[in-house]
């Protein structure tokens, strides 16, 4: 029985490079082959890692290399369905990079044509769900030690960025480019934590403010608010344009607060729940006496990309359960895209959402681009083998 698994990756740029240094250190996973459309791009790689695989600029050559079992797609946002589905359609595993897609109808092609495969291990590449912070907070809620959730508040507003950062290239900051701003390229993580924790809504209001801090076409501010079926309310914001910035999740449930901000989960544990003092208390201002508590969890010293990789090596390998299922990734890519149709819109808006009217809207967006026309003329310029 083989004990590695033979990993190629598309796409060698910083998150591709990124994968390609920590592969050494992966005990069931081997780094055999690169592609990329800019030869010049393995240059990042370290020599001892060039030197030991193949380095295509031909994706038709890299998918025909045999030592090649699972793919890391690590391209820009819009080629990931496309090279996902080659992938597979050359009996390849895969692995792709956040967000799945950049739409929801694009995620259900994707979604579908793995469903084709049922023989290969299809993952995306969620790595905050392996930090133990959070998954200390999911064994807490679906546990039930923190009674039914009332409402929960995330404000990730330290994704802070300068103009400079945008004008590094011209697919950045473009609906062309990326196919968002925030959303798409930063918050694509805590979008997927917070249905992971949470649940989808049922309805959500946005406000979203376009170039708001910076010259841009696209998102630097979200504000929205989320109603969930079971009475649970929620508050999204999230900006690229604050300094210092805040990264602070607040849950408010039956039976106290938690907070996690700064790696560190406070539990405000009441004594009693608070639907029941507020039934039966004959005090008009006797609210429950609470403990707080700090919330230990075990560490992980492996860096988080490098453990998606060994999970779905172990689950090629060995059977294991994924941590993060590829058919997943269409959650909080449709939650942030519910968002912006909202805030676009102007109007609160129900999930699941219309993904044909998302994609008529992107594509007018799209049209109208400015920043972006040069991404969309070489896009349309290129064939398969260069689309990353």
């Amino acid at each position: 029985m083989a004990k590695t698994v033979k990993f190629g990756i598309i796409g060698i740029g910083n998150m591709g490079t990124a994968h390609a240094g920590m592969m050494k250190n992966i005990p069931n996973a081997e780094l055999v082959a690169v592609c990329d459309i800019k030869k010049e791009a393995f240059d990042r790689l370290a020599a001892d890692v060039r030197e030991k695989i193949n380095c295509y600029t031909d994706v038709n050559e890299f998918w025909q290399d045999p030592a090649v079992e699972a793919v890391i797609v690590a391209v820009p946002h819009y080629f990931h369905v496309d090279l996902a589905i080659a992938a597979m359609e050359h009996g390849k595993h895969v692995i792709v990079e956040k967000p799945i897609s950049v739409h929801k109808a694009e995620a259900e092609r994707l979604i579908a044509a793995a469903e084709k495969y049922p023989e290969l291990v299809r993952s995306a590449m969620f790595n905050q769900r392996t930090l133990p912070q959070h998954r200390k907070l999911k064994a807490l809620i679906d546990g039930g030690e923190l009674g039914k959730i009332n409402r929960v508040n995330w404000i990730i507003t330290d994704w802070f960025r300068t103009q400079q950062y945008y004008d590094s290239g011209d697919w950045r900051a473009t609906w062309a480019g990326e196919g968002g701003g925030v959303l798409l390229n930063q918050c694509p993580h805590q979008l997927d934590l917070m249905q992971w924790l949470f649940g989808m809504p049922e309805m959500v209001s946005a406000q979203v403010k376009i170039g708001k801090y910076h010259d841009i076409e696209v998102e630097d501010e979200v504000n929205a608010y989320l109603e969930y079926a079971n009475g649970c309310v929620g508050n999204f914001i999230t900006t690229t344009g604050e300094a210092p910035g805040t990264n602070r999740l607040e849950i408010a449930a039956e039976r106290g607060r938690v907070v996690l901000e700064k790696g560190e989960i406070t539990f405000l544990r009441n004594e009693e729940e608070t639907s029941v003092r507020i039934r039966e208390s004959q005090e008009g201002f006797n609210r429950p006496e609470y403990w707080e508590c700090k919330v230990n969890y075990a560490s992980e010293s492996r860096m988080q990309h490098a453990v998606i990789i060994e999970n779905v090596a172990n689950a090629i390998l060995k059977g294991e359960k994924l941590i993060a299922p590829l058919a997943e990734g269409i959650n909080g890519l449709e939650l942030g895209n519910a968002m912006l149709l909202s805030g676009l819109k102007k109007r609160p808006v129900t999930l699941p959402i219309d993904s044909a009217e998302y994609a008529e809207m992107l594509a007018g967006l799209v049209a109208g681009s400015t920043r972006g026309k040069k991404v969309v003329r070489a896009a349309a310029q290129t064939d398969m083998s260069s689309t990353y």
